[in-house]
């Protein structure tokens, strides 16, 4: 722990997350037995005012016994991890990558929701507005449990702001999630199947980051894997970062040659375009997300842009965890 000051410190982090989930467990069996000692007494005293006021207990242990069910349907290898999220504009054009750009930010509140460190590592700006494609990392306990339910095509409908005519538009996006390994995972590159390059970062950052070759794209010779990380001031940061998404991304690839099932992880492949969204956002002529997994939906589209999407990350999980039973 003293002589590694980052591995204790994640270490930490871990133990931390980990109370955060025993805690309330404990809180309700401490809860419950008060209720029963409470139980025991009134049928003994023959007290039936006590009645409602231990019906009211455990009503509301019985709530908080629903919302920590959820807990449990994290079961798979990976699913404590952090994340790593990608964004792909589809067919849209301009509204393609303006769509991107608002699950980019949908996705950084809700990660803000659930106290989840959201850094985006890499990023192509789209012609006019939004981005084309953008990385980011999603750090924090069951990261990737949660947003592997959003891996996925997003369909989007509204009245365009970039047409003059003010005509509707739909939009998507595509969204791929996949776990964050550790930096001792199992898989090993040999440098000569790396090429590493570096290039001006475009992004923000101040003079330093573009007039330097600060940003590194590595690309894997065998697989054709390409990571890139621009956000870092020092080359050996994004190299770093870099390399890590780089991992990440073969031991996925090597996860799924084990398994030889292409949905192990991120389900079912699709284009990006008509008939093939997860989940549509409409926000014209009518206001409704629906997620065409689930059925579940709802008309608050403003509350789900801004992060709230746990509405359909849970049942997907628990609908995913039925069949798995």
């Amino acid at each position: 722990m003293w002589d590694d000051p980052e591995a204790a410190r994640d270490h930490m982090q871990k133990v931390a997350a980990l109370n955060r989930y025993v805690e309330p467990w404990d809180d309700l069996q401490g809860k419950l037995t008060d209720l029963q000692v409470l139980a025991e007494l009134a049928i003994e005293e023959d007290d039936t005012d006590l009645e409602a006021e231990i019906d009211e207990e455990l009503q509301a242990a019985l709530a908080q016994l629903e919302s920590m069910k959820v807990e449990l349907l994290f079961r798979d290898k990976y699913d404590d991890h952090s994340a790593i999220l990608s964004i792909n504009a589809g067919a849209g054009g301009t509204e393609a990558c303006d769509w991107a750009a608002i699950l980019l930010r949908m996705y950084q509140r809700y990660a803000e929701r659930h106290g989840y460190e959201f850094t985006v590592v890499s990023s192509l700006d789209g012609e006019a507005a939004g981005v084309r494609n953008v990385t980011a990392t999603v750090r924090g306990f069951r990261a990737y449990g949660r947003l592997k339910a959003e891996a996925g095509v997003h369909r989007l409908v509204r009245i365009s702001p970039f047409d003059s005519s003010k005509r509707r538009h739909t939009s998507f996006a595509s969204v791929d999630v996949i776990p964050e390994v550790d930096d001792d995972a199992e898989v090993s590159v040999p440098a000569d199947e790396l090429r590493i390059d570096t290039y001006h970062a475009s992004g923000a950052g101040g003079q330093h980051v573009n007039k330097t070759d600060s940003a590194v794209r590595i690309t894997h010779l065998p697989t054709g894997i390409v990571t890139q990380c621009q956000n870092e001031r020092s080359q050996h940061a994004n190299r770093r970062t870099a390399m890590q998404l780089l991992m990440s991304r073969l031991s996925e690839l090597e996860r799924r040659k084990q398994q030889q099932e292409l949905d192990a992880l991120r389900g079912e492949q699709r284009d990006i375009d008509f008939g093939s969204q997860i989940r549509s956002y409409v926000l014209q002529p009518y206001t409704m997300v629906k997620d065409v997994r689930t059925e579940v939906e709802t008309s608050q589209t403003q509350a789900v842009l801004d992060g709230e999407i746990d509405q359909f990350i849970v049942p997907y999980l628990q609908m995913k965890a039925a069949e798995g039973d």
